[in-house]
């Protein structure tokens, strides 16, 4: 995310609220389709069926009408995300939406691009029913097919570009990165999802059973290795680490056991053979 400090005018803010407004709504109505739903009912309405409500509650409400369909609809399709999301394990499920507490919505497509530049400080993007919007260019915008326009709590406008970075290309040193990242908790997932991104083809995932358990030094696993969860000491060679830093090296190293306590033949921590970094 390339994130930017909007200055809309205060016309221009109405209508930016406005837009959030039509976006929590949809939102919150296609939530409330989702947690009433039961098993009896069928299949959950997809983006397609809640897209002809749309369409339906458009041509009887003027309110939603006078909004933009862009916004409302890419309302719905970050909410089936969300659901999916929530049932891939990686993401909390979705909640309700409020005023005050939740103000944005996002732009997808064709009119992401729509963005000029003023002059050597200053930018405009051309959002939809509120027109062109000034931001301050703190940096260089980058190519992007998506923005997401967000109010925070003190009333400042921020616009944030979504765009894929170019992978970081191999260092050719050879060297081995591990990380013991933990079952997908406190936004882990995530931290994977950006590495295969920038390092595109140089992440493998190793598998950490008894990684934990098992020094690094001598290759000994037991369970007495673990003396705290913060602290390593080998009961037969007597290493002594930090219990994460152990096991990083394990991951490393492709040093993973099974439950039948063997040990699979080390690797040397300098390898480079396809992937330059391990997780």
């Amino acid at each position: 995310m390339s994130r930017f400090r909007m200055y809309p005018t205060p016309a221009q803010q109405t209508a930016l609220l406005e837009q959030c407004g039509h976006a929590r709504y949809v939102w919150n109505l296609a939530l409330e389709q989702w947690s009433m739903w039961t098993h009896d009912k069928g299949a959950t309405r997809g983006y397609v069926k809640q897209a002809r409500q749309l369409t339906e509650a458009r041509a009887e409400f003027g309110w939603l009408r006078a909004g933009s369909q862009t916004v409302q609809q890419q309302a719905l399709r970050d909410f089936g995300q969300a659901v999916r999301n929530f049932y891939a394990g990686t993401h909390r499920r979705p909640t309700w939406r409020r005023a005050g507490l939740h103000e944005g919505f996002r732009i997808v497509g064709g009119q992401a691009s729509r963005v000029v530049k003023l002059n050597r400080k200053w930018a405009a993007v051309n959002v939809p029913k509120v027109g062109w919007v000034r931001f301050r260019l703190s940096r260089a915008v980058p190519d992007a097919k998506s923005y997401r326009i967000t109010r925070d709590r003190m009333g400042r406008w921020h616009l944030a570009f979504a765009g894929i970075p170019e992978p970081i290309p191999a260092p050719g040193t050879g060297e081995v990165v591990g990380v013991d990242r933990g079952i997908l908790a406190n936004g882990w997932g995530d931290m994977v999802n950006r590495l295969e991104h920038k390092a595109a083809g140089r992440v493998e995932k190793v598998n950490p059973a008894y990684t934990s358990q098992t020094c690094s030094a001598c290759g000994h696993r037991a369970p007495d290795n673990r003396e705290s969860q913060a602290v390593f000491r080998c009961v037969a060679c007597g290493h002594r680490a930090n219990a994460d830093v152990n096991a990083a090296v394990n991951i490393a190293a492709g040093r993973a056991v099974s439950a039948r306590r063997e040990t699979p033949v080390r690797v040397s921590l300098k390898r480079e053979p396809q992937h330059a970094t391990s997780t």
